[in-house]
């Protein structure tokens, strides 16, 4: 029996010419080496993800909320998932409204959950959006994990898709370790009683 957590590894920017696939493909080689995860990478360019939400939805319950079928995928790959990673980036001191958008769509899918954050920017390292995602997540019943990564001026301190900071490896560890620490309690409360929300 395969005892590793699901992991959803979201890529949060659509922006043409963007960092983040880079970024998500290296914390993905870094959560398989880790070997507590079964890893999926969801790219958010690849899914429909209108910015208009239904006026009112008929029931406040994930499967029951009336979604497009473009975007299936992203809401069976966040209803399976044990725990997240956001890649994200910082425009203009927070997140992409791409991020925002479905995070919206799927406002139940995050409870109970731990999520962790890799951003990526010039000097700050898109701390400013992390902050802003912390706030929005909490509100959705998710437990957001202390220990980020964050890469300030990621177009000069990357190359050949690796962060030059020897350091880095380790960091992704310490933030892979209490992910899966916080996968499996959490997975076990669920499994012992609905969570209160």
């Amino acid at each position: 029996m395969d005892d590793r957590y699901k992991l959803v590894i979201i890529t949060g920017s659509v922006r043409e010419g963007r960092f983040g696939p880079t970024v998500s493909s290296w914390v993905a080689g870094q959560a398989r080496t880790h070997g507590g995860f079964d890893v999926d990478v969801v790219d958010l360019a690849g899914i429909d993800i209108p910015l208009a939400l239904p006026e009112v939805p008929p029931k406040f319950a994930g499967e029951d909320y009336p979604r497009p079928a473009g975007m299936a995928a992203l809401t069976s790959a966040l209803d399976g998932a044990d725990a997240f990673v956001v890649v994200t980036p910082e425009y203009n001191h927070s997140y992409p409204a791409s991020l925002k958008a479905a995070v919206d769509w799927h406002f139940t899918h995050w409870t109970a959950k731990p999520v962790a954050f890799v951003s990526y920017g010039g000097a700050a390292g898109g701390r400013h959006a992390v902050l802003h995602l912390e706030n929005v997540l909490t509100e959705l019943h998710a437990v957001t994990i202390r220990d980020g990564l964050a890469f300030p001026n990621y177009f000069t301190e990357w190359r050949d898709g690796h962060p030059l900071d020897p350091e880095a490896p380790g960091y992704a560890k310490t933030l892979l370790d209490q992910l899966a620490w916080w996968a499996g309690a959490l997975r076990s409360a669920r499994e012992a009683a609905p969570y209160p929300a």
